[in-house]
Parts: structure tokens; sequence; C-alpha cells
């Protein structure tokens, strides 16, 4: 029997959850159709979810046929949970892409696309909604090929059960051999056109209607007929997804094995110790002992993993592509902020990219998210699992800060009978490069594991930028120069002077106008009709955005480009009241750039870098028995050691 994970993907309204309460239907999992609007659904099982009737969380099912285990992860549509998503994919053997006939391409299930074709995800297409009226199985595969690929082949059987002249030609066009079989016989065999769509060369493509059960047997019957199990090491693996926790608040880890097996009571090479082991199907769970390679389960009794983390033998995953650009600010009203701060790093635990920020200097915590739908949810959350009754002030842009030059900046703290001395250069890099730490210090001249304590609280902290305060990104940390002393110096003596020698190097940037506000930009597809191009292309001009030449998609032109977040993240609305519902946009994240209006920007912070207490620039030494501050432009004056490079 062969396993296969597959993950049902696609845009919000498409059909996902339906057409997966049809597959467990089909196969007798559920003894009726559970319906997303009625909130009945097996595998919607939050109440939330339930009330709002859509999927926010992604879910397990498991599907067993004579020939097939399929475990099936029902996944977020919307936009707002697409992070979710995305680390989902990254599990998946096969995914099944949902296709609303009544709506075709929206500008999300492009963006669905794109990912699969990143994380090289062999694809199923369903295009489901095919009951309503004026849907067109030619129209819609003809817009499959022309948006996706021309590999999207319609897999829809003959009544002999075999592809049709016209779907064997598609597929032997993909490969050599697949051309050799169909010359010589006028048809292709069942693996390698099953190898074919592993490789992602070949697309399935079924249609049906997923309420109406239409189309659900012949897409099953395929998906079974033509998947492969991939081959899996003999030595334990996994690959962390989720982190949730169950009705008792025990943390659970959510993983794929990708080798070996996994056992209760293993010991990972962190230290720490896997307790329970469940197989989810729903919300019910079966305790095992052991789960096989191929297999999703989740783990009790590990209190540090984290979505992408590798364990075993398994690489941790990369950063995801799709990142938050709007941070909020908690207004915990009549709650006890530290609760709040409390159940927020909970849910962070859940969820990375929600990362919570106390801000000292504001008196405030900080939340990260992906739009405005997510925010209702986590102010559900708060209220209905922790008993929080908390809002959020009104979103704004989440900037970065990096630097246009190398700066070398140094750090001492010296109050009486204490001693620690860094030097750091710091480095710009290329956009979207991220932070980068190094080394470039004899071990004669710096302890090692002096050394090790520094370049760690440079990667402990999210060192903040000195024009607005945002986080520093795209630079590298090099350590160059230091001293201890081996009576005075403490643990904490080197995480001080690290931190200032970091501001102190900031400073010197800014004051050679050296400091650059970075802000996030969104690529972008717009849809409008013909006679709507010129004043698209207008409003994206204002924008400050560049655009690439516009293309015909039949009575409608299409706009691709970049524009700032700040500009565009209302155009939405804009576009739906100009073109009276007929247009659309997708938007998705496209890295950050230089600010396109820093002035304005940092002139409305009116951040003080000096006046950050918390993170200062100045330096700290000692005489006479006592120690006293030294501000950070006269620090290369007093420095023990030299500075290396000229300010």
């Amino acid at each position: 029997m062969k396993r296969i994970v597959a993950g049902i993907v696609a845009h919000v309204d498409a059909g996902k959850t339906t057409l997966s309460e049809a597959l467990l239907y089909n196969a007798g999992v559920t003894r009726k159709l559970g319906r997303v609007d009625h909130g009945d659904s097996f595998l919607d099982t939050n109440q939330i979810e339930r009330e709002r009737g859509i999927t926010i969380f992604t879910e397990p099912a498991v599907i067993e046929s004579p020939n097939m285990e399929l475990t099936l992860l029902d996944t977020p549509g919307h936009v707002d949970f697409s992070a979710e998503t995305e680390r989902t994919l990254r599990m998946l053997d096969y995914a099944v892409l949902v296709v609303s006939a009544s709506d075709g391409i929206q500008g999300h299930t492009e963006t669905l696309w794109r990912l699969l074709r990143q994380y090289d995800v062999p694809t199923f297409i369903f295009v489901n909604k095919m009951d309503m009226p004026e849907t067109s199985r030619q129209a819609m595969l003809a817009q499959l090929q022309r948006r996706f690929s021309d590999s999207c082949a319609d897999f829809t059987a003959n009544a002999a059960g075999e592809l049709d002249a016209a779907t064997l030609e598609t597929i032997a066009l993909q490969d050599d051999s697949a051309m050799d079989q169909y010359v010589a016989s006028g048809n292709v065999d069942i693996p390698t056109i099953a190898g074919l769509i592993a490789r992602r060369r070949v697309f399935p493509v079924y249609f049906g209607a997923a309420l109406r059960m239409e189309g659900v047997t012949e897409f099953m019957c395929g998906f079974e007929t033509y998947t492969q199990q991939p081959a899996y090491g003999e030595d334990f693996s996994a690959q962390v997804f989720k982190i949730s926790h169950d009705a008792s608040d025990n943390r659970l880890t959510w993983l794929k094995v990708t080798g070996g097996e996994l056992c209760a009571k293993m010991v990972l090479e962190s230290g720490e110790k896997i307790d329970q082991v469940r197989v989810y199907s729903g919300a019910k769970s079966t305790t095992v002992e052991r789960v096989a390679a191929g297999e999703v389960c989740a783990v009790t009794g590990l209190g540090r993993t984290v979505p992408g983390e590798g364990l075993g033998a398994a690489e941790s995953a990369g950063a995801l592509v799709l990142q938050p650009v709007l941070t909020y600010t908690l207004l915990p009203g009549d709650c006890d902020p530290h609760a709040c701060l409390v159940a927020l790093r909970e849910l962070e635990d859940e969820e990375p990219l929600l990362h919570v920020v106390w801000q000292p200097r504001l008196q405030e915590v900080h939340v990260q998210l992906m739009g405005a739908v997510q925010l209702e949810i986590v102010e559900e959350l708060m209220r209905s699992r922790f008993g929080l009754e908390v809002a959020f002030g009104q979103g704004s842009i989440l900037y970065k800060e990096t630097i246009s030059a190398p700066v070398e900046g140094a750090g001492h703290f010296e109050p009486l009978r204490h001693y620690a001395e860094v030097h750091v250069l710091i480095e710009p890099l290329a956009r979207g490069a991220g932070v980068e730490f190094a080394t470039a210090v004899s071990e004669d001249v710096l302890d090692r594991n002096w050394q090790r304590a520094i370049v760690q609280h440079l990667r402990e902290k999210e060192h903040l930028g000195v024009l607005v305060g945002a986080p520093l990104t795209d630079v590298r940390y090099t350590l160059i120069g230091g001293r201890g002393h081996l009576k005075h110096t403490e643990g904490g003596d080197f995480r001080e002077a690290t931190y200032r020698a970091v501001r102190m190097g900031l400073m010197v940037a800014r004051d050679a106008g050296e400091c650059v506000l970075l802000e996030p930009w969104y690529r972008f597809r717009l849809e409008v009709p013909q006679d709507m191009l010129g004043r698209a292309m207008s409003d994206v001009q204002r924008m400050s955005g560049v655009c690439e030449a516009p293309s015909a998609d039949g009575e409608f032109a299409v706009l691709e480009g970049e524009a700032p977040v700040s500009e565009m993240r209302d155009y939405a609305m804009d576009v739906s009241a100009y073109t009276h519902g007929r247009g659309c946009i997708s938007l998705v994240f496209g890295g950050y750039r230089d600010c396109h209006d820093a002035d304005v920007v940092v002139e409305h912070a009116e951040y003080d870098a000096e006046s950050d207490l918390e993170n200062t620039p100045d330096s700290m030494f000692c005489a006479h028995g006592a120690g006293y501050p030294v501000k950070w432009y006269k620090v290369p004056e007093f420095c023990h050691v030299p500075m290396q490079t000229i300010q």
C-alpha cells in the first residue's frame, strides 16, 4: 500500500473544503456530507471556523483504499492565512488545486500556483462548480493552459477508462520516451504518465461539482492511479509544519515523517523527548506507538520546536515567501497587559509570523499580521480561548532599515568591577539577504568562548535602526575586535558592549547619510476592462509603482508590476468601485525596497535614537573607582582597542 500526503489548496470560496468532504464521504470515512455553510464539515473542527464558514487551520484526514493510504490536508483559502498554507506545501507529496469554474482563476490562485512551482509540488487540478450556468469545460481548460501551463491536460476518461487522443498527445509532447510510446502504439503507459506528473511535466485536470458529488469518484480513481509514493531513507527525519494546543493545553507539534520511523518516548538530538504520538483525522485522534515514513502525526512533549524545523536528518526549511507587512498596536482595555502578552506569545508559538513585540519605549505590544481578517480571528481567539476582551489600533506599515556603506561600531561597558569592549563591522548586503554573522578575530586576541558569546548576543536580538526604530535587515555583522578581563568580565558585560557597538555604528552611519529606510512592496496583477486601462496605469504611476507592458485577456486588460504597500493596501476597493465590480487585483509580498517617501516617514515617526535608553549608543567607562558615561561620538577617543576603520 502506497502512502501519499496530499494537500487541497484554493482561493477562498472555490469549494476546497466541499471537495474534501466529498472525498471523505465517497471513501466511507463520513456517513453524511458536511457543509461549510452549515457549520458541520468534518475538517473545520474549530468553533471559529464553523461560525465563520472558512478554513483557518490546516487539518488532516486519513482516507484508505485497497491500494493507497491518503493523508489529506485541508488548508486555509483566505489570503490572510496563506502563511499556514505555505508551510503545509513543504510537506506535500502532491497538491490538489481547486479552481472555481464560475469565478475562473483568481489572483490568490495564481499565488498558490507560483508557490507550488517554487516548492516543486506535483499538482492535480480539480475544476469545481461545473454545474453552474454558462460554464465551459473547453474554456476553463484553455484558461488553465494560458495562465498556468500548456501541460494542463483533461484527464477525463472515456467509457473504456482510457484517456482521449488529445490528452495523450499533450502528454507525449512533454517527454521523449512518452513520445516514442505514443508513436509506436498510440498510447502512453500509466507508469510513464505517473512519472511525468511526479516531475511536474504534466498537470492532470478533472472537472466536476463537489457539492453534487459529480466527478469526485473519477478524480479519486485518477489520483490513485497516477500517483507514486516518494522514496524515503532509513534514518529518522521529520519536518515540522504546525504548532497547536489541544483542549487540555498540551502543546502539539505537527510533523511529517520523511525518513525511518518515529516512536513514542524517542529522545531527539535537542534532548527533548517525545511523549505521545497521535494520528488525527478531523477532530478525532488515535494514540499510536510509532509512525512510518510518509505519515503525518502530532506529538506531545516538545516545547522548543518551530514550524519549518527539520528533525533528525532533515534540514530546516528557509524563510516563507509570504510575509506580513502590517503591524498593529494592542489596545488591552481593562485587561492585564501582561496576561495579554502571555496569551499573544502562545499564539505566536503557533503562528510565528504574528511576531509579537513588546516596545519598552512606548510601553506597547505590537503584533505583525497579514490583514484585517486575521486580526479579527486573533481578537476572537483572545476572547474565546483566553477570556481577554482586547482590540487593536489601526494597522501601520512594517518598515525596516539598512545601511548603504560599511561602518565600524564600538561598545564599551565598564562600570565598577565589570569590563567588556566589542568592535563590530556592519556591512550592507543585497536586498532580501536578511542578516548574516561572522567573526574575524584571532583567538590569540580574544578567547573563543568570548567570541561565541558576542556572536550569540548579535543573533539573539532584533537590532533596531536609528531612523524610525525599525528592525535592521540586509546587513552582515562581523566581529573585528574586542577585549575582556579575566577577573572582572561577566556574562552580561559582553551583551551590553555588543548592543552598544551596533547602535554606535548606526549613529555614525546616520550622520554620514548612510542609513536607509526600507518599505514593503507588493507584486500585483490587475485585471480591468480594456477601456479602463488608462485609469489603471495612471493609478500605478500615482502610487509610485512600476508596471510592465499591458497584455490582453479577452475583453480585459492585464497589468502586472510592483508598488509600495503604503500606497496600494486599500486599492482593491478602488478597483472594485471604478470597474463596477468587474475588475480584480491580486497582491503578493514583493520584498523590501528603498522607501519612496522616506523623509515624510522619518519626520512623522519622531524617533530620537539617543533618547531610546533601551537601545543606547553610548558607552560606559571607568576611572578612579567609578563608572561614567561617554557619548557615542566620543567613544573612539576612549576605546581600549583602537578603531580599525576611518570614521
